[in-house]
């Protein structure tokens, strides 16, 4: 636990408020190739008959990437939800329970599996670009990385949280 943030907001929230950090990042390329992906194959499916059952199950594909391509991520005493701008039902939340401690630093999106929603043992991601990266690694020692800016703004809040969690502060 050496490289846990150990920074501090300015002024630790006082007994009673409420803190929440809230951010949203996108990714031009996955967005622009989800959106022309998506035009092409309806395109395709309307006016070629013979490929149009192809066409539509690639539509999937299109999806995925208008999905992921945009994520709003919320830092609150419930826990961590990084949820798709476009299809907000699509989420992962982390409940403050199951933290054990957040970090910020910077990440590439080959050091995580790559672009989009990654899953690997022990780590699952949301990386939509190289830079500031919140690592969160949970009470299974499983972590979650989501590239976001202004990141160890969100890996302090979750730590002054767990700490008020535990009675600590």
């Amino acid at each position: 636990m050496a490289d846990r943030a150990e920074a501090r907001v300015s002024r630790p929230p006082a007994r009673g408020t409420v803190s929440v950090w809230h951010r949203s990042v996108a990714s031009g390329w996955m967005l622009a190739t989800g959106a022309v992906a998506t035009l092409g194959l309806l395109v395709i499916a309307f006016l070629v008959g013979a490929h149009r059952p192809m066409a539509l199950w690639l539509l999937i594909v299109s999806a995925a990437f208008l999905a992921t391509g945009a994520v709003t991520v919320t830092v609150s005493p419930s826990g961590v939800t990084a949820a798709s701008t476009l299809l907000p039902l699509l989420r992962r939340r982390l409940p403050l329970g199951r933290i054990e401690y957040a970090t910020a630093r910077w990440t590439r999106p080959t050091e995580i599996g790559g672009w989009g929603y990654r899953w690997n043992p022990g780590l699952s991601a949301v990386s939509l670009r190289e830079g500031d990266a919140l690592w969160i690694t949970r009470i299974d020692q499983t972590q979650f990385v989501i590239t976001i800016d202004d990141a160890e703004t969100a890996a302090v809040l979750i730590n002054q949280l767990l700490e008020q969690d535990n009675g600590t502060q």
